[in-house]
């Protein structure tokens, strides 16, 4: 089973490969449904890693835009190994282009009907609905030659399948091309319109549902044995794509330690797990109770990579704040994705220091790049 990680960025894109991803879906600026991620010019494909790419375009398009999309398709054609859409224009255009098809989940499909009718139209991968059970999609499965790919982790919108209205009526700013603000996300109150008295709504989010997280029944999902596993988070960070990836790869080759590494994945970007649609309607308790990140790891700028000394295996660090021994690490660059370390030795000007702060030498085992971002982890 191919796992699928998202890539916002170039750090994203590097930690996925890193991790062990198989494959990686991100999207062009202008044409995706996470305009606030950093996303790609054409520019940027030539320098992608060897790993199959799938372009994301999946938002709805409009008359004056379909020739501007037929360009970026041929333009991305020679470094892409799939389009994911589902306006009837772009699945048109990648037939005339001979671009392998992945149907999103914006199309909603949930039935066999469904997928005989858009296979005619050559469509060769299916992302299925995200309100689909285990059986059903078992049933689909079982039923089709054609390729299924399901979401096993991340962000769930309260709308069918992301087709959410309110961030374009509250902000004009439409998710259904990639413009959602997630006003869901927040915390409402009523008023009553006669007295003008008000309640605050609990500390239920009465519409922010917490993340799918499927490890908890893993082998489930492996017997269920679809195409591929898509990880949601395309406007996450390096070390969720990370963290995401390198779980439930091992998950999946150990299903017996899912509960080890379920905590490895409380330690990243998360609004609190749920099982989403998989065991059926979901309940009251499928809705978080924070408004953002419930994870108790923080992380905070304090300096930048100034180079790496490959033969002794040393960073050399501008640090903006203090660091001493025993400190959590993470280094996060385009080139290198990301790394976490523990400081185990540092040095100013070739003496070993427990403490340091301003020009520091960093033992470090995994190489590094000028200009890499240092954070520190607590």
């Amino acid at each position: 089973m191919e796992i699928l990680a998202p890539a916002g960025n170039f750090a994203m894109l590097q930690a996925a490969v890193n991790a062990g991803a198989d494959a990686v879906y991100f999207g062009i600026k202008g044409f995706n449904m996470r305009e606030s991620a950093n996303n790609f010019s054409i520019e940027d494909l030539k320098e992608f890693p060897k790993v199959k790419k799938y372009l994301a375009l999946n938002t709805i398009i409009y008359d004056s835009e379909i020739e501007k999309v037929k360009e970026i398709l041929k333009q991305a054609k020679p470094f892409i190994d799939a389009v994911i859409c589902w306006d009837m224009s772009i699945i048109k255009i990648a037939n005339q282009l001979k671009i392998p098809i992945h149907l999103s989940t914006q199309a909603s499909v949930s039935n066999l009907e469904a997928i005989k009718q858009f296979q005619e139209l050559g469509v060769k991968r299916f992302i299925l609905a995200r309100e689909l059970t285990l059986e059903q999609i078992q049933h689909i499965k079982e039923n089709t030659d054609a390729e299924i790919e399901i979401f096993i982790h991340g962000a769930m919108c309260v709308s069918y399948s992301g087709r959410c209205f309110l961030s374009q009526h509250l902000f004009n700013r439409s998710a259904n091309r990639g413009k959602c603000i997630q006003p869901c996300r927040r915390t409402y109150k009523i008023i009553d319109t006669e007295n003008n008295k008000e309640l605050l709504l609990g500390k239920q989010s009465i519409i922010s549902p917490k993340d799918l997280c499927t490890l908890p029944f893993i082998e489930e999902i492996i017997k269920l044995n679809p195409t591929s596993l898509k990880i949601e988070g395309r406007a996450k960070t390096p070390e969720y794509v990370d963290t995401v990836v390198r779980v439930y790869k091992e998950a999946i080759e150990h299903p017996e330690k899912k509960e080890a590494l379920l905590k490895e994945l409380e330690q990243v970007y998360n609004r609190g797990f749920h099982e989403g649609f998989y065991k059926g309607l979901p309940t009251p308790d499928s809705f978080t109770k924070a408004e953002g990140n419930v994870s108790k790891v923080k992380k905070t700028i304090i300096g930048k990579v100034t180079n790496y000394y490959k033969n002794n295996k040393v960073a050399a660090i501008k640090l903006y704040k203090e660091i001493k021994i025993g400190d959590k690490l993470m280094i996060q660059g385009n080139k290198t994705g990301t790394i976490t370390t523990q400081v185990t030795s540092l040095q100013i000007e070739h003496s070993q220091v427990k403490k340091a702060r301003g020009l520091v030498g960093l033992k470090l085992d995994s190489p590094v790049r000028e200009n890499d971002t240092v954070f520190k982890i607590d």
